[in-house]
């Protein structure tokens, strides 16, 4: 499998490479060098930016090389260069052995401090100048550095004079930025990046045509010539064979190459110093430098206004049951922790590890993620982040036409219009003030037992379920807990309301301060739905009905209910488990979306005012239209008596 220079850029236009150490250590000597391929006599004390031309390297991709000054009064035009840098070349002189101190000393702790992370090409310039009486092995001193600094990507040494491997310095720096080692590889363990085997553990499967998890000659073949346009001979094939199975027996079999021998010849390709070979497949498959798939591969649709959402298409939903039923290999109908990490060892990391998805939906007892906690969570993925969604369904083996996966639902405002929605997912914000049910209600819907004492949750958390409706309909409901101490930083936005389709307000209603707050939220969200045109259905929702109700509380809730035009409160009991068939009276205001939305005494007058305008513009029309009816008719009668008989 020989490296190919096909996708060696990795989508790079240019390289730009900045040139710093102490001052008379041959930076400027070193470009000029370059750039010239001669000694340079008589130069400035900084260069301008020198340019090296496409065809320089085999890559093929043009390099800008910037020469500095490492004096006290350029440090801000420097700091400024190693911001913009791609990668940084930094110089010491091999007749100056302080030089070489100070790279550890200074340099490198500036470039942590500015945080500059890019790759360092260390340089030992005028190599000819070195004392052979005082001859310097690199590897004592530089070892210890390079361990200590992992940014550095490689050490050579050369000379302006002789040229001694003056084009393999900018080689070698080119290189660093389009075929970048850190991802692939780990200094430390010598091992190929976790992340980096999940993808070639991808590349391999989908190449794997007959599934029999080998790669035969002829998919061998077939390989070679997507990522590199070049067919193996048999004798290479051969060859690729007899090199791996000498290494690792387990690389090869009867059927062809195997998973571990397949990881072991990028291993070794990056062991030589061949990463462009590995690039060159990942890319070709669609892998960035982090590894993940680069968005040209990944056609997510967009929304043309804040009020639409992005749903998984019914063959993308039929997809994901199959994997569920595929992994769920002890058919309990809930994937284990180690069911989960094999169905995701193809993409970058589970992507349900952290927030907002990790205990974002429903599992059992054991821990286990049900069928039902299953699609919610790619649900939720989807609502939340559509091209990760589609990136994951690619890198579990989605093999439908990625433009297809996804759509674009209708406008909330259409819907509203139209009196009916066609969503199957839906989109709840849950507001309320501290200690009123809110965590409560989202555990419950998950099917979590109630628990006096919680854990407190700094920020916003989701939860999301699948609802079964009456005849047999299933809905995905996600829950979005608004904490009290962030409903002023999420009305900021104009649009904060656009993607919700139904919101409930829940209190305590033992408490009257809890109810007090809870109202006043709901009228400051009811404002700012007026306000912005996102308005949305509303329920007040009266949590811990198993204590003694506040009765001016009851009160009040089923005026404020009539005042604003909305549903009287529901009353629920997460402690008893009466949750009063809730989650479906949510689910039933959100497919109404022109039911339950609140009307404030200011938004009731503006309301008449447009509509009294409306009227009056209305009737001013007709009179109008009238007038020239009349004055045409008069016209035409005063025409015929003025005509002669």
């Amino acid at each position: 499998m020989p490296g190919g220079n096909s996708a060696a850029a990795g989508g790079k236009t240019g390289v730009r490479i900045v040139v710093v150490g102490d001052r008379g250590t041959g930076k400027s000597s070193l470009i000029a060098a370059a750039a010239t391929e001669s000694f340079p006599e008589n130069l400035s004390p900084v260069l301008p930016p020198t340019r090296l031309p496409a065809d320089f390297f085999p890559d093929r991709v043009p390099i800008t090389i910037i020469d500095t000054s490492a004096s006290l009064e350029s440090r801000g035009k420097l700091n400024e260069e190693l911001k913009r840098a791609d990668v940084i070349i930094l110089t010491y002189a091999c007749d100056f052995p302080l030089t070489l101190t100070r790279l550890s000393s200074f340099w490198l702790q500036e470039f942590r401090r500015l945080e500059v992370k890019v790759p360092v090409i260390v340089v030992g310039c005028k190599v000819d100048l070195r004392d052979e009486n005082q001859p310097i092995s690199l590897e004592p001193v530089m070892g210890p550095i390079m361990q200590q600094y992992r940014e550095i990507e490689t050490c050579i040494e050369c000379s302006a004079v002789t040229l001694m491997q003056v084009p393999d310095v900018f080689y070698y720096a080119q290189k660093a930025v389009l075929h970048p080692t850190a991802p692939l590889f780990d200094q430390d363990t010598q091992a190929l990046q976790p992340r980096c085997i999940r993808a070639l553990r991808r590349i391999f499967i989908l190449c794997d045509s007959d599934m029999d998890g080998a790669l035969n000659d002829a998919e061998l073949n077939d390989f070679q010539v997507k990522c590199f346009d070049a067919p193996l001979q048999p004798a290479e094939i051969v060859g690729v064979r007899r090199v791996v199975q000498e290494k690792k027996k387990e690389g090869v079999n009867d059927l062809g190459l195997t998973l571990e021998g397949f990881l072991f010849l990028h291993s070794l390709f990056i062991d030589k110093g061949r990463l462009e070979t590995t690039w060159a497949v990942l890319r070709k498959f669609g892998y960035g430098n982090d590894l993940k798939l680069r968005d040209d591969f990944l056609p997510a649709p967009s929304k043309d206004a804040p009020d639409q959402s992005v749903e998984l298409t019914i063959e993308a939903v039929e997809f994901v049951r199959r994997v569920f039923r595929l992994f769920d290999t002890d058919n309990y109908g809930a994937l284990r922790p180690t069911e989960l990490d094999e169905l995701f060892s193809t993409a970058p990391e589970n992507p349900w590890g952290e927030a907002p998805y990790k205990d974002a939906a429903e599992r059992t007892t054991q821990g286990n993620l049900t069928l039902k906690g299953f699609l919610s969570e790619w649900a939720l993925m989807t609502m939340l982040d559509p091209r990760g969604s589609l990136a994951n369904l690619l890198y579990i083996g989605y093999g439908g036409n990625p433009a297809s996966a996804l759509h674009v639902t209708r406008r909330r405002s259409v819907d509203r219009k139209k009196q009916q929605t066609e969503r199957n997912v839906f989109h709840c914000l849950v507001f309320g003030p501290k200690n009123a049910g809110k965590s409560t209600l989202l555990n419950s819907f998950l099917g979590r037992p109630f628990s006096e004492s919680h854990e407190l949750i700094a920020g916003e958390r989701y939860a999301v379920n699948v609802v079964d409706q009456h005849g047999g309909n299933k809905k995905t409901l996600i829950l979005r807990e608004i904490p009290e101490d962030g409903v002023k930083k999420f009305l900021s936005n104009k649009e904060s309301l656009s993607s919700s389709d139904v919101a409930v307000f829940v209190y305590d209603s033992s408490d009257e301060y809890s109810w007090k707050r809870s109202n006043e939220l709901l009228v400051e969200v009811a404002r700012h739905g007026e306000e912005s045109g996102y308005g949305v259905p509303s329920l007040i929702i009266a949590a811990k009905d198993d204590l003694d109700p506040h009765p001016m509380s009851v009160q009040k809730s089923v005026r404020v209910c009539q005042e604003l035009g909305i549903g009287a409160s529901i009353p629920i009991s997460s402690k008893l488990g009466d949750m009063n068939n809730v989650f479906c009276r949510i689910l039933s205001a959100a497919e109404h979306p022109h039911l339950n939305i609140p009307e404030t005494v200011a938004g009731r007058k503006r309301k008449q005012f447009h509509q009294l305008v409306n009227h009056s513009l209305l009737f001013m029309s007709v009179g109008a239209a009238f007038a020239v009816a009349g004055m045409a008719a008069f016209r035409a009668h005063s025409g015929r008596r003025n005509s002669p008989s």
